[in-house]
């Protein structure tokens, strides 16, 4: 019987990508690099847990959904969390930042300093740049500041990021022009908290991170994963959790690492993707261990 491995996600570090695996092993992925694997026949996804505690009813999950948890496990994963402000008394200091995802999305986020860089690559940011540093509240009155003056979002769908990715402006001043203009707008705006200490403007471009540079447009993207179902294809771009895989005559597809959570998963040597797609209508225009 083949060797059964269940990921636990992808994760960025200043090396590049790696999938880990339950039981702290870990894949790194690098261009040009095959993945593949399949999901075990007769297989059910179950509920990932919840902060380091497998779910104690093992509940399945749809195997459309990028978290893999249950209704109670998702509650208890957000009952202590600074992204579901739940978490108030955190003494750690942290960042204000603007990212660039694509032409007109750029949001507003908070991370703690501690991370440096590590959620800017999570989220897929194409570039950014630091607006402050504070401690916590502080810092979500700022985000709150810049939403409600310049209309800045604190989210952008994952979807409207994979649609422009292969159709960036080529140079890097283009790419970082809109948080160039938004920081001095930020910075300008009264009302900052006197505790955040503002932040000179400095673009980081992570399109050599990702391996956007020449990116092709892609064909469709993995809705979700399937008991007997299989996913291959060579590594030629990464963003936040998404993999871009270059498949045989199937151009390129995107596989969202998340999809990937609660199953048992196989190895698959030569396969192709036989699970469940959306195909994209039209090519983007003008977009402003296992392994």
């Amino acid at each position: 019987m083949a060797q059964v491995w269940r990921c636990s996600g992808l994760r960025w570090s200043a090396d590049g990508p790696v999938l880990r695996w339950v039981g702290g092993r870990g894949s790194a992925l690098t261009w040009g690099k095959r993945v593949a694997f399949g999901v075990a026949e007769g297989e059910v996804r179950t509920c990932v847990g919840a902060r380091g505690h497998a779910c104690p009813a093992r509940a399945a999950v749809s195997g459309r959904s990028t978290g893999a948890r249950c209704e109670e496990c998702a509650r208890l994963d957000r009952a202590h969390s600074v992204a579901a402000d739940t978490l108030a008394d955190d003494p750690r200091p942290y960042r204000v930042y603007l990212a660039w995802f694509g032409p007109g999305m750029v949001k507003v986020g908070i991370t703690a300093y501690e991370r440096g860089s590590a959620r800017l690559w999570e989220q897929g940011a194409v570039c950014f740049s630091w607006l402050g540093t504070g401690p916590l509240m502080a810092a979500r009155r700022t985000e709150e500041l810049l939403r409600a003056a310049l209309s800045v979002p604190d989210r952008i769908p994952y979807g409207d990021k994979r649609a422009v990715r292969s159709a960036l402006p080529a140079s890097a001043a283009g790419r970082t022009a809109e948080i160039a203009a938004l920081h001095a707008r930020a910075v300008a705006l009264s009302g900052w908290p006197e505790s955040l200490e503002r932040v000179a403007y400095e673009p980081v471009d992570h399109v050599e991170v990702f391996g956007l540079a020449g990116l092709p447009p892609a064909v469709g993207e993995v809705s979700e994963l399937v008991a007997g179902g299989a996913v291959g294809g060579r590594l030629v771009a990464a963003a936040g959790p998404d993999l871009h895989l270059e498949t045989e005559g199937g151009g390129v597809v995107v596989l969202d690492t998340r999809l990937m959570t609660g199953w048992d998963l196989v190895p698959a040597d030569g396969a192709e993707i036989t699970v469940p797609m959306r195909e994209f209508k039209e090519t983007p225009g003008v977009q402003d261990g296992l392994f």
